[in-house]
């Protein structure tokens, strides 16, 4: 205690000693939430010898970010009922984003609000026999044409209010009468509507260009040479006068309907299908075929496709753009739905259920968000075009999270783990042993062609590329 007193009464008389601190002072916005309820904004060392470990963290993010997105790849939404049989045509209302009519072999004809997985519209009776085409008017008409070789006008716009039965899903089957029938000599196969006049165009023994107003057609499009039965045709979504077709000879034609004639013509190994013109690229059309392969061709340049697409194991039904233009989805004999990237001739996406038959009809959404496939089991089924997206509201933290998962994804697609488990789809066992034979049987023509030409004249037989065994001929 006294040398505590001592030293206490020793520092009244020390001279006063200044100190110079150093503190370390941040801006407040650098370290503090700029708004409340921000996360609190973090500082890091970017120097790389800092983090030798970088590399490797960002790889098992990668294989997380992929992992993750097989785990939450459920596509399957929903199934809209309604008809009891085979659903082969269906057709997307222009200018909107969830209406879309579908037509059945058992003579129906609904039309489904999508959003809601209701029915607008039910015509149980459209048409005797099968509906083998549909398609939207001007003014909330729709078109509907079949096998009873009658093209019948309806009007959708009331259609919920004036249905005959009422249940919880929406309008029940109706006992309307069509607007106006076009009656024609023949089945007819498709119809599609010009996308600015009043007219719209069949497919039958030929192609016919038929007025909203007038009882006949007004013109008929033919090849003097030609006598295939007409199976498709689509008018450009661009240049509205130009209308394809394909039939059933193997060939793919453009017509004009101002000079009122065919100008082109190829003829294809193996028939087409369905057809589907590209929103983004007018001149470019996609062809499926029943060779297993859907081509894209440029109309400019027919004699060989601009791309294959090769996954599918039985004939491809059915094809349709998305409204981006960058992917497209289809529908086999194999009861697969698959969905291309535009330009990617493998490896496509692919949906399948244990109950769903040969799909026969496919349809994108107009916010290319969803995908609809008409199959033979009579259901029309609702299908995320992204397998893994999330439904419902995203917030902007969770959108930044998806979007950097994205970014690792294609930073670390060469990686052979990270591409093994991107590209791995479990496929229902006919299907994968369907391919797994279709490989075999490739692998041993390929294996025939190299031995008779090793065992053949110089020259005698010269490789010939794939994309030049498409089409045989081009007339015009």
């Amino acid at each position: 205690m006294v040398v505590s007193r001592v030293t206490l009464h020793a520092s009244r008389y020390l001279p006063a000693v200044q100190q110079k601190i150093s503190v370390l002072q941040h801006a407040p916005s650098a370290h503090l939430p700029a708004r409340p309820g921000d996360p609190t904004p973090t500082s890091r060392n970017l120097d790389p010898l800092m983090h030798p470990f970088a590399r490797a963290r960002e790889r098992t993010r990668a294989l997380n970010a992929v992992k993750m997105e097989r785990m939450f790849a459920k596509p399957f939404v929903a199934s809209l009922e309604g008809h009891v049989d085979a659903v082969e045509t269906m057709a997307r209302k222009p200018e909107t984003l969830d209406i879309v009519a579908s037509g059945s072999w058992d003579g129906g004809l609904i039309v489904h609000d999508v959003s809601r997985r209701s029915r607008l519209l039910h015509i149980e009776d459209a048409h005797k026999g099968k509906v083998s085409g549909v398609c939207f008017g001007q003014q909330d008409r729709l078109l509907s044409c079949g096998v009873d070789r009658n093209i019948k006008l309806w009007d959708s716009h009331k259609g919920f209010e004036e249905s005959g039965e009422e249940d919880d899903t929406g309008a029940g089957p109706s006992k309307r009468k069509p607007l106006s029938i076009f009656p024609g000599k023949a089945a007819f196969n498709s119809i599609d509507h010009h996308r600015y006049d009043p007219l719209f165009a069949t497919a039958s023994n030929l192609v016919q260009v038929w007025d909203e107003t007038k009882s006949a057609a007004i013109s008929n499009l033919t090849l003097p040479t030609s006598t295939e039965t007409v199976t498709a045709v689509k008018f450009n979504l661009a240049e509205a006068s130009v209308l394809a077709s394909i039939g059933s000879d193997r060939t793919f034609t453009l017509y004009d309907i101002r000079t009122g004639k065919a100008e082109r013509r190829i003829i294809m190994q193996m028939r087409s299908n369905a057809l589907s013109w590209s929103p983004t690229f007018p001149t470019t059309v996609l062809l499926a075929s029943e060779d297993h392969n859907l081509y894209t061709f440029d109309i400019r340049q027919l004699n060989t496709p601009s791309q294959i697409y090769k996954g599918h194991v039985a004939a491809v039904m059915s094809c349709d753009w998305s409204p981006t233009g960058l992917e497209f989805v289809s529908g086999g004999w194999d009861r697969t739905v698959r969905i291309w990237k535009e330009g990617v001739g493998t490896q496509p996406e692919v949906y399948h259920t244990k109950r769903m038959q040969r799909v026969m009809s496919t349809l994108y959404t107009g916010d290319a968000r969803f995908v609809l496939s008409g199959s033979d089991d009579g259901n029309v089924r609702i299908w995320k075009a992204h397998a893994s997206d999330k439904l419902g509201i995203v917030t902007a933290r969770e959108r930044a999270a998806i979007e950097y998962r994205q970014s690792l994804k294609a930073r670390w697609k060469a990686d052979a783990e990270v591409n093994k488990i991107a590209r791995t789809r479990h496929l229902p066992k006919p299907v994968y042993k369907a391919a797994q034979l279709k490989r075999t049987m490739l692998d041993a023509q390929r294996v025939k062609e190299e031995r008779r030409r090793k065992h053949s004249r110089a020259g005698e037989n010269k490789p010939k590329a794939e994309r030049k065994k498409v089409v045989i001929a081009e007339q015009s």
